[in-house]
């Protein structure tokens, strides 16, 4: 029988090789680094930070998945009394609620929103200029782009209407991504999936692989592109200056510190997770998208002013701290007139899929790269059975 390799060993990996392995399929999933879990990495130490905010949102297809499997361990929600600590800049100035206009924007359905057109016209005919741009810079939660009213009104609106449900989508899993990568990876090894660590591909070990069964390149599309050698991967995604940071714990500080005069989002995740610090400290998590070109430090003044609003005397309360660009490592971001279907597709010929949160599956975040894994999965067992002539599961999948 045929063997499936996996490339890469992040969330749209792991998802691709559990789905072949429970439809009876021999897997090798392949991983550069040293752990598993991609831009879903927990950092080792006091401080369990990702790249950059995540969380998980529970009305998504990859909630019930991994719930059905026992992978999601424990989950955490916003206290209720965290959630009244919600900061909104406006004007400059911290502020405790959003616009109104805003709020009825959030409100509309998808449904409503053109494709052909850019969020922030399309919004400011329905509720006026200074809540189309307010709802346009508070997406940068879900969109980490620097200017979220050029895109898709209807790719926009959806992820707004998402973001601002209440009870809210959002919950995180207890002691970081990590833990869920984790449970992936037990559920893998226990299925047959074999973990080959440590083991960069490059084009000609890629090519030898796909001698022996389909291949699924689960990377970045950037080093999918390089991997193999195709220019056409390419589609649009954010760019955007994160920090870390770890404080004294302070009565009063604020949860949330949105910024509604440019994109920008600061979160102190030990709200909902005190075990992401030490005792006695808070870590918070921000991202500040920046235009190409914008230096990484233009971002990281921009949110140490949110800072100054929602954490009065951070900077003397500081136990830690870090700084990070992420260029084209946020997911897949719509223009007007495109949809998630003209993204890369993921069947590239000749046994080769993609798998990752740039190529055409649909979802919020994490959700692209899990739609894309089980597609990718689903057509490489259709490769395995036509080739070998054995019969698989796939209603599993």
């Amino acid at each position: 029988m045929q063997r499936i390799h996996v490339v890469g060993g992040g969330f749209a990996g792991l998802t691709a090789a559990v789905t072949a392995a429970e439809s009876g399929a021999l897997v090798t999933l392949h991983e550069a680094h040293h752990t598993l879990g991609g831009r879903a990495r927990t950092a080792e130490g006091p401080y369990l930070t990702n790249e950059g905010p995540h969380a998980l949102y529970c009305r998504g297809p990859h909630w019930t998945w991994l719930k059905q499997r026992g992978l999601l361990g424990a989950i955490a929600s916003v206290p209720p009394l965290e959630g009244a600590r919600f900061r909104f800049r406006r004007d400059g100035v911290s502020r405790r609620t959003p616009p109104l206009a805003m709020l009825k924007l959030s409100r509309r359905s998808p449904r409503e929103a053109p494709i052909g057109r850019d969020f922030l016209g399309w919004a400011t005919d329905q509720v006026g200029e200074e809540g189309a741009r307010a709802a346009a810079h508070y997406m940068a939660v879900a969109l980490f782009h620097h200017d979220p009213g050029s895109l898709s009104a209807a790719f926009v609106q959806e992820r707004l209407r998402r973001a601002t449900a209440l009870p809210p989508e959002a919950r995180y899993p207890v002691g970081g991504w990590a833990q869920v990568i984790d449970r992936m990876a037990g559920h893998a090894w226990n299925l047959g999936v074999r973990i080959e660590t440590t083991e960069r591909i490059d084009a000609t070990a890629l090519a030898a692989l796909a001698q022996n069964g389909p291949v699924i390149v689960a990377t970045s599309l950037d080093s999918a592109r390089t991997l193999l050698d195709d220019p056409t991967l390419a589609w649009e995604s954010g760019r955007t200056a994160l920090i870390d940071l770890a404080v004294r714990t302070r009565r009063g500080d604020a949860f949330v510190v949105s910024d509604l005069d440019a994109p920008g989002w600061i979160e102190r995740f030990t709200a909902q997770d005190p075990t992401l610090a030490p005792a006695g400290e808070q870590l918070i998590q921000g991202q500040i998208p920046i235009a190409p070109g914008t230096p990484r430090a233009d971002g990281i003044a921009r949110a140490e002013h949110l800072l100054d609003l929602g954490f009065p005397g951070w900077r003397a309360r500081t136990t830690w701290r870090r700084e990070a660009l992420a260029t084209g490592r946020t997911g897949a971001v719509d223009l007007p007139g495109t949809t998630w279907r003209d993204r890369p597709a993921i069947d590239r010929g000749d046994g080769i899929f993609l798998a990752g949160d740039q190529v055409a599956a649909p979802g919020l975040l994490s959700e692209v790269s899990f739609n894309s894994g089980i597609e990718a999965a689903v057509l490489a067992l259709k490769g395995v059975e036509r080739r070998s002539g054995r019969g698989l599961d796939l209603k599993r999948a």
